[in-house]
């Protein structure tokens, strides 16, 4: 006999309608919306809303009448995001990246089966690639840095994910669960990942892991641009520049987890290490 969850079905529900806010983050959620992905009733939802505005994490617009994740959210999330000084110690790897190339760059860590976009440093050049905003999720596989969290896995793992992942896939036409197995074999073969217009038409970006003292991907770094300015030799430099400064993530995260004992220095490098 399977056992009722000790949390119950409130904090499940509360936290069905957070992550169907999340993907509205920019524009705002209708009460339909969000029950319908959810699947959960009018009624409960608007109960849950209610509750979460009470304390802060959920804004209404009387005017449109749109739901929005609140202020206070977004600061529990920032702290969440950087756990161990994450975001921290990776920002200045993240400035120097686009002092070097003038693109944008981005951090991403993996929670569950998705990437969450944890940081990024807009680029300087005229004509800026923001296809991910801070606090973004993604299909692991999907973008190159996502991908770049996925690759470096173990097999069993990998498969798992992609097979979990398969019908959310249907929202971006350019992937299927038979394309990242490939993907996957040749980011494994080149050392690095490479986003070339799946997300988006004329938007190239590549992509590096970021490995844990367990041998697995802790962070991975990447770097979007318009196609032009990611072939041949530039792309070779490009990728240089993000190993390079992976490495030296690395170095910073071993010297972090140092003093942690296996437990926890495995949990700083599992992927579900953000939500937890």
């Amino acid at each position: 006999m399977t056992s009722e969850p000790a949390f119950g079905q409130g904090i499940e529900r509360t936290a069905a309608v957070l992550r169907a806010l999340s993907k509205h983050s920019r524009s705002g959620a209708r009460l339909t919306e969000i029950a319908m992905a959810t699947g959960l009733s009018k009624s409960t939802v608007h109960r849950l809303l209610n509750g979460l505005m009470h304390v802060g994490f959920v804004e209404h617009d009387e005017a449109t009448g749109l739901f929005h994740l609140g202020f206070d959210l977004f600061v529990i999330g920032a702290a969440a995001a950087n756990r161990y000084g994450l975001v921290d110690i990776a920002r200045p790897s993240l400035v120097r990246l686009e002092k070097r190339t003038n693109d944008t760059v981005f951090l991403s860590v993996a929670s569950g089966t998705e990437a969450i976009c944890i940081d990024r440093v807009e680029g300087s050049f005229p004509i800026k690639v923001l296809t991910l905003n801070v606090g973004d999720r993604r299909p692991l596989g999907v973008g190159a840095g996502s991908l770049a969290l996925l690759a470096f896995l173990p097999d069993a793992e990998i498969e798992q994910i992609i097979e979990s992942n398969a019908p959310r896939l249907a929202a971006y036409p350019n992937y299927s669960p038979s394309l990242l197995f490939e993907m996957v074999e040749a980011s494994r073969r080149q050392g690095y990942t490479l986003n070339d217009g799946h997300v988006l038409p004329d938007m190239f970006a590549v992509g590096v892991p970021v490995m844990g003292r367990n041998n697995r991907p802790v962070a991975a770094l990447s770097i979007a641009a318009v196609r032009g300015r990611m072939q041949g030799e530039r792309r070779a430099n490009l990728v240089g520049w993000l190993r390079a400064e992976a490495r030296a993530l690395e170095e910073r995260i071993a010297t972090l987890t140092e003093g942690l004992s296996d437990s926890e220095a495995s949990r700083f490098g599992h992927p579900d290490y953000a939500r937890r």
